[in-house]
């Protein structure tokens, strides 16, 4: 288990304190289509933190060629129809260009800020001269409006129980999830960044705003820096 990240509940809970079984019960949102919308027509696809393939399945679905990357081995047993490399993503280095780097489930606020740096770089190795980078940050009061709690429509609630400064600007997230057969909770590290910070980050990796995709700047288009 990676320091600071911890999960409970039936079934295999993977190093970054995620529940297998929990996301495989999770519906995708409209993520996909936010993602359809800014990549082009038929892409090539490096997901970043694939998990179960909620997100993949979806792509695929929608005519993309899907690389599914995680460093759970009995996530990507979930996975199908696509390639699937299980590896730490800031340790990722495939030789290869992608027309779409997707780096979703709020990784770029990865507690470590080595860790950090290390997904930005892969994203910024993996993507073609003329290709893209989609990112999905916390919204803006993630740590703020907490605890708060959401009734899903599929029949579960989710709850953030708990965002609290364990020093040097990161938080300790408790999150959540209620089914009526089945709790899971989760704990891990997240590190606040303000749009300003955010950017500078992207910047050191070699990657650029090219715009936010939604109204709350949690889905970004960025692409490599000229």
């Amino acid at each position: 288990m990676r320091e600071g990240y911890e999960g409970t509940g039936p079934g295999t809970i993977t190093p970054d304190g995620c529940a297998v079984e929990l996301y495989s019960r999770l519906p995708v949102g409209d993520e996909p289509d936010v993602i359809a919308a800014a990549a082009p027509e038929g892409a090539r696809i490096l997901e970043l933190g694939s998990g179960v393939g909620r997100m993949t399945h979806a792509l695929l679905e929608r005519g993309f060629t899907v690389t599914a990357v995680d460093e759970s081995a009995p996530m990507l047993e979930r996975v199908r129809g696509a390639r699937t490399i299980c590896r730490p993503i800031e340790e990722l280095d495939l030789g290869e260009r992608f027309d779409v780097v997707l780096l979703a489930s709020f990784l770029v606020h990865a507690g470590d800020v080595e860790v950090r740096r290390g997904i930005l770089r892969t994203c910024a190795r993996h993507v073609s001269e003329t290709g893209c980078v989609l990112i999905q940050r916390e919204g803006e009061d993630y740590h703020d409006d907490v605890p708060r709690e959401r009734e899903d429509p599929s029949g579960f609630t989710v709850r953030i129980a708990s965002s609290e400064p364990v020093g040097a600007g990161v938080n300790s997230v408790r999150a959540e999830y209620e089914f009526p057969d089945a709790v899971w909770t989760q704990t891990f590290r997240a590190r606040p960044l303000t749009r300003e910070q955010f950017e500078e980050a992207l910047e050191e990796a070699g990657l650029t705003v090219d715009r936010y995709l939604t109204p709350d700047r949690v889905w970004v288009r960025t692409v490599p820096r000229d």
